[in-house]
């Protein structure tokens, strides 16, 4: 049996199946991402939700794993060379398990470093970007009277979907053909426009058919179904 407790944070949440890769997330597009991956590799894992209602992500052994305190965090017990090792931010996630599986990035190193180019895309541009646009455009919309602030975020996004829709162009993933890691992280942030942030029809989604199909194709997996839900909130 695995021996996490050198990891402070399996403290306040208990792992019940020590052998398995612990994963420490919530449910929002970040936290999706690792979850969608575990399920698509079918690697054994024990979910622990971290409540933002509860500010778990701030506590001592939640910080211990992540200084960052965000989620997805995970510990896997065999790590490289066969010891535990603790990981976070997403995409970082997405890459050491596509690494540990073989799954979900090309063997190629033309095709692998284009998809973790993609993936970068994701992290630095359609992530934060988005992120903005939802908050000013849904929950400061009463506290921000100067419209500046949204409209810059609403033009990046639609810059950004752009990009994004030219590159799915006659192509059914990101990367052509295959199902990648670039397209677990992406799709994430792109169906909360429509969806979470309630604001498809400001954004114009209608105008990105490529990005439409694309979406659909993805959330029809059933790996991505299961991995929505989890962890499950209480």
């Amino acid at each position: 049996m695995s021996d996490l407790t050198a990891f402070p944070i399996t403290k306040r949440w208990p792992a019940e199946h020590p052998d398995c890769i612990q994963l420490y997330s919530l449910p929002t597009p970040n936290g999706v991402k690792a979850s969608i991956m575990l399920e698509e590799t079918g690697l054994a894992y024990e979910p622990h939700l971290v409540s933002f209602g509860t500010d778990d992500q701030l506590t001592p052994e939640f910080m211990s794993l992540n200084p960052n305190n965000k989620i997805p965090a995970i510990i896997d017990p065999d790590g490289p060379g066969g010891t535990p090792i603790g990981l976070w931010e997403s995409g970082a996630i997405l890459i050491y398990l596509a690494e540990k599986t073989g799954r979900f990035l090309p063997a190629d190193p033309r095709a692998r470093i284009e998809c973790i180019q993609w993936l970068m895309f994701q992290m630095g541009g359609i992530g934060p970007m988005f992120g903005q646009f939802g908050h000013f455009y849904k929950f400061a919309a009463d506290k921000v009277k100067d419209p500046y602030a949204r409209d810059r975020y609403l033009a990046e996004t639609k810059r950004l979907l752009g990009v994004l829709d030219g590159q799915l162009e006659a192509r059914d993933h990101i990367m052509g053909d295959d199902y990648t890691i670039a397209d677990i992280a992406t799709v994430q942030w792109v169906r909360t426009l429509g969806g979470f942030y309630e604001a498809g029809d400001v954004v114009g989604m209608d105008e990105y058919s490529n990005v439409q199909r694309w979406i659909d194709t993805c959330l029809a997996r059933p790996a991505v179904e299961r991995g929505l839900k989890i962890p499950a909130r209480d």
